[in-house]
């Protein structure tokens, strides 16, 4: 299995530990079994029930072409939604309706002037520039990147963006998750800030 996006392995210390996470247009679910290692309870959405059918036993699998079908999760939230290398714009809506209060959205996906490098090169596939920050509104954006990534050679965008909780001002995303590691060292007596 190939290893998860560094974008979400990243990010991924914002969903709340042990909570839910949406992992859609799954695939492989290296996404969906690197969320479960950690204590997430996992579903996986994806249209290749072959490809599900390969995922660890705690992850809820579900079959779906959320191309051709109507939202499978209509009214479910979660603490934590991901999507990778996935774009059908009709879905934004709903995606950004899954990211529950406090949740976080992690987006990667392949951006316009992917064409030159590589596939996909049709531009119903490949974000505008600047796109993907318009298609979040209602969430905060803790992180936003637009551009060239090498190994392998693509173009891309990427986001982070949190549903704030009822008092906003009480939430840190913290954007070194290193942070909570040093604090706890210090709590504990074992180890020094540097």
């Amino acid at each position: 299995m190939i290893p998860p996006s560094a974008w979400v392995v990243r990010w991924g210390h914002l969903v709340t530990p042990g909570g839910t996470v949406l992992d859609l247009a799954a695939g492989s679910g290296r996404h969906s079994t690197w969320f479960a290692a950690r204590g997430h309870a996992v579903t996986a959405v994806d249209r290749d029930g072959d490809a599900l059918r390969l995922l660890p036993g705690a992850v809820i699998t579900l079959v779906a072409d959320v191309e051709q079908d109507p939202w499978p999760l209509p009214g479910r939230t979660f603490d934590g939604v991901v999507v990778t290398n996935y774009l059908w714009r009709p879905l934004f809506g709903a995606i950004v309706e899954a990211v529950g209060p406090g949740g976080v959205l992690i987006y990667e996906t392949f951006a316009a002037d992917q064409e030159t490098v590589g596939r996909p090169t049709r531009p119903d596939f490949l974000l505008a520039r600047g796109e993907l920050s318009a298609r979040v509104a209602g969430l905060r954006i803790v992180a936003f990147e637009d551009g060239f990534l090498t190994d392998p050679e693509r173009f891309v965008q990427r986001i982070v963006a949190v549903r704030e909780a009822i008092a906003p001002a009480a939430q840190r995303f913290l954007l070194d998750e290193r942070a909570t590691v040093t604090r706890s060292l210090e709590s504990t007596g074992s180890g020094s800030s540097e």
